[in-house]
């Protein structure tokens, strides 16, 4: 079976193999208590098998809805925040065509975006956009309360209930929420939408593989059954009693944690390919979420080479030697790029006629490599054959296992996010939301004794 595979620099000191190795009882240890549900934030693990034991169903049922409304509209608005949008994104951006941004076939709606951000501009231009077009909305909140996509929600709701009428408003509004209870389920029986259920023991970054995901990613045109296959065949291989020299997720904690206790606690996560931009914001939300936690945590970064090379390149080289990097390397692209000859070569480029451009990109990646590790930057390299829906959905499981065992291995709750409340009660207050005036007393005085 093709699969992601993992290469950890063995032309340096950073780390061991005795060292990594000194990791692996403790971690399968901690692989054994993801899958038996023993461990911290064992409420929110319903993602660790979730892959082999869904309900096929739900894709069908999916798709189905997909078939019934993508020749009614030329765009769907994806509404949500954090989990609730970037996944999907991320997937749909990797498998897109970079300009036409449609799905594998034609006849399918353009994606958008919103409740992501509460900035007027975004959201007024968005409107324009919208206003002479057929679209529909997929909404996506467990609670509905959330602010920023609950604001979007009651704009875009407006609009196209007074462009096309309440009932055609009904037909393209799809809600993906709670199975029972919250404001937008509640909204969701009383209109009428068609409803999908985010699991109660899934939490918003480990969501891809649900409703949450999926929808949006039908609706560009993608093959979610071969996400589901490929994140299934990644969790058996990352099953407990696996070899945990072999287990992809057991080695990428391993090395990262062990890098962490040696001083490197920024990883950046590169890719060679711009397709590849909102995985790495998924992947940043997905680590600093889940570690960020009582000042522990390795801190997420990314980058697009070759193209930081050119503005971060400087500072990764020759800056503070407390950064790691972990690559995304593709091994196969979708099309080939010949580099023509030129008769007057005043590029001096001509040693590069005939050649693919795939090949260029693939000596940079290993030039780089070479470069950053002597400059003192340890490397990870994780492999996929090709950007596929399969291996996309291998690379997302992965992702999300190693997750979980290196929170459990830093001693923290990886299925928790209790600093993100911190803003949303003060914005609240200073928003004068009925209930937090004593907050919003406090808020004011601190700025008073700020500006003395």
């Amino acid at each position: 079976m093709n699969k992601l595979k993992i290469f950890i620099d063995k032309t340096s000191d950073f780390v061991s193999e005795a060292g990594v190795h000194s990791l692996f009882a403790e971690i399968e240890r901690y692989n054994s208590a993801l899958h038996e549900k023993t461990g911290r934030g064992s409420e929110f693990l319903g993602w660790v098998d979730l892959p082999s034991s869904m309900n096929q169903a739900v894709p069908d049922d999916i798709n189905q809805t997909v078939y019934a409304l993508k020749n009614e509209v030329a765009y769907v608005v994806v509404i949500g925040i954090g989990g609730s949008y970037l996944g999907s994104r991320a997937v749909i951006e990797a498998l897109s065509d970079s300009f036409k941004h449609l799905g594998t076939a034609k006849n399918y709606p353009e994606i958008l975006y919103a409740g992501h951000n509460v900035s007027a501009d975004y959201h007024h231009e968005l409107l324009g956009f919208l206003k002479d077009k057929q679209y529909a909305l997929i909404v996506i909140s467990k609670s509905g309360t959330t602010i920023e996509p609950a604001i979007a929600f009651r704009i875009l709701k407006n609009q196209i209930e007074q462009l096309h009428g309440k009932e055609i408003a009904r037909q393209r509004i799809i809600a993906v929420t709670d199975s029972s209870k919250g404001a937008l389920k509640a909204l969701a029986d009383k209109n009428g939408y068609k409803t999908y259920i985010i699991p109660d023991d899934v939490g918003g970054r480990f969501s891809v593989l649900t409703p949450v995901g999926l929808l949006p990613i039908a609706f560009a045109g993608f093959n979610i059954k071969g996400i589901i296959e490929g994140a299934r065949d990644m969790e058996i291989i990352c099953r407990p009693g696996n070899r945990a020299e072999t287990n992809p997720a057991i080695l990428y904690a391993s090395v990262r944690n062990t890098l962490l206790r040696k001083g490197y606690d920024t990883e950046l996560l590169v890719n060679y390919n711009p397709k590849m931009n909102f995985l790495a914001e998924w992947w940043k939300q997905l680590f600093g979420e889940s570690e960020g936690k009582e000042h522990k945590g390795i801190f997420p970064a990314s980058a697009g080479f070759t193209t930081d090379l050119h503005s971060m390149g400087q500072y990764i080289q020759d800056g503070r030697r407390n950064i790691f990097e972990t690559i995304i390397s593709v091994t196969r692209t979708r099309f080939n790029v010949y580099i023509p000859s030129d008769q007057e070569d005043l590029d001096k480029l001509n040693f590069l006629a005939g050649k693919e451009l795939n090949e260029v990109s693939e000596k940079a990646e290993l030039g780089t490599i070479y470069a950053h590790v002597d400059g003192g930057v340890p490397n990870i390299r994780i492999e996929i054959p090709m950007l596929n829906e399969y291996f996309i959905g291998q690379l997302i499981y992965f992702f999300e296992k190693s997750c979980g065992l290196s929170g459990y291995l830093l001693g923290v709750n990886p299925f928790d996010q209790p600093g993100v409340e911190a803003y949303k009660k003060n914005m609240f207050a200073l928003l004068g939301k009925p209930g937090f005036e004593n907050l919003k007393e406090k808020l004011r005085n601190a700025e008073i004794n700020r500006l003395k």
